[in-house]
């Protein structure tokens, strides 16, 4: 197996996951409630994003966090995620920026759990 090298290999690695994504019976119906039919447009994001990630190729701006900030997930729908996400990486690729995308996707994932926990705390406290 290769390294993911280019945009091709983006391409390849971010419509493999979704599609297994889109079929998983815990985290598709979240993601396809969300898209609904903007799945091309969610995917050209994501190549940019991966692509500005793992390539250095400045394809995305914007913050990515907003997007999931209200969504009805948890610590497990994040690990499901990730299991998917490994799963597809380790699939396919091989090499030191497989190893990059599975960490950098591990520490986005924890990342958004930490601040959703957050936010959701912070509103259910009494003001005083």
């Amino acid at each position: 197996m290769q390294d993911i090298q280019n945009r091709d290999d983006i391409e390849q690695m971010v419509n493999s996951f979704y599609a297994k994504v889109q079929k998983d019976e815990f985290i598709g119906p979240i993601f396809n409630e969300k898209i609904q039919d903007r799945w091309a447009i969610h995917l050209e994001k994501m190549y940019g994003f991966w692509q500005t990630v793992l390539l250095d190729v400045h394809a995305y701006s914007g913050s990515p966090f907003p997007p999931h900030a209200q969504l009805p997930i948890n610590k497990e729908h994040f690990d499901r995620w990730m299991a998917i996400f490994t799963q597809n990486i380790d699939e396919q690729f091989a090499g030191p920026i497989a190893d990059e995308a599975k960490w950098r996707a591990g520490k986005m994932a924890e990342m958004f759990n930490y601040k959703i926990e957050y936010f959701r705390n912070a509103n259910q406290k009494p003001l005083t």
